[in-house]
């Protein structure tokens, strides 16, 4: 038990009453252990000021961390069938639907917007984990398709922000049909000769890593992030050898080439920035 949670909280309730100390002040890094104040996590974009830790972070927080100030537009993109296989398992999928809708305030797992990155007009799509595990369904296939077409049409970089448990099992075949469907919009980008940058947060994995996640002309990854098609734990009963320390890892990642480099959340804006200013005078 930490110092902060087993003297510190309880002196302090004391003195002003249970009801004016709530418990989410508090969140304990899952890294070091260390209690940390939740005004310090806000403003250090939710790492951990102890260790450096990477923690979750919300799709509005993200936002406002890479974008200027007044430059984002939402973009909108086509319906689709919410529920194709009638499914249900101890809920039925439209109702998981509706309970991930009022949770996040996001219509589906992938949510894209325009905007600019230090004065560079960008496309970004942006993985919510909150969304049932951030998972790829027909309505991800058709946001990422549509974003492709928007970038295409504005002649605007394209940006890539996953976290994914990977493809929808509640869509079945559905879900994995996106796979070839948005490796194949991503040829209009490469013919178009506009950059796509993909931005690994932790997880990314399953379909999404094993499609257009791994496509881009430049990966870059957050410190300690979970990249791989298969969790580590199957990987190792199925092959029955010991898996190497830190595997799957950001950083195993970037010295086995798969990645091109590791970037604190403090670093990225500036990093792209860079990046989008070297790309366009290239072009």
């Amino acid at each position: 038990m930490n110092w902060l949670t087993s003297f510190v909280r309880p002196k302090i309730r004391s003195l002003v009453g249970k009801s004016d100390v709530p418990d989410n002040l508090w969140k304990k890094c899952p890294s070091c252990e260390q209690m940390l104040f939740h005004k310090e996590l806000e403003a250090s974009f939710e790492v951990c000021t102890h260790c450096g830790h990477h923690l979750k972070l919300e799709i509005a927080q993200r936002i406002a961390l890479l974008s200027d100030e007044g430059s984002i537009r939402p973009v909108k993109f086509p319906e689709v069938c919410q529920d194709p296989l009638k499914f249900k398992d101890t809920k039925r999928y439209t109702d998981r639907l509706k309970i991930a809708r009022s949770t996040t305030g996001q219509k589906d797992a992938l949510t894209v917007i325009e905007g600019k990155i230090s004065e560079h007009a960008v496309v970004i799509a942006l993985f919510d984990f909150n969304f049932m595990g951030g998972s790829m369904g027909t309505a991800v296939g058709e946001a990422f398709v549509h974003a492709i077409k928007v970038a295409v049409q504005k002649n605007l970089p394209f940006i890539m922000i996953p976290a994914s448990g990977g493809a929808r099992m509640q869509e079945g075949i559905l879900s994995l049909m996106q796979m070839p469907k948005t490796v194949a919009a991503l040829n209009h980008l490469k013919r178009a000769r506009l950059p796509y940058i993909v931005l690994f947060c932790n997880p990314t994995t399953g379909g999404v890593l094993a499609s257009f996640a791994t496509l881009g002309d430049i990966h870059i990854a957050e410190p300690g992030a979970i990249i791989g098609f298969a969790g580590a734990r199957v990987i190792q009963e199925t092959i029955r050898h010991q898996l190497p320390e830190g595997f799957q890892r950001s950083e195993y990642l970037l010295n086995h080439g798969m990645i091109d480099m590791i970037v604190p959340r403090a670093q990225q804006k500036q990093i792209l920035a860079r990046i989008l200013s070297i790309l366009e005078r290239k072009n």
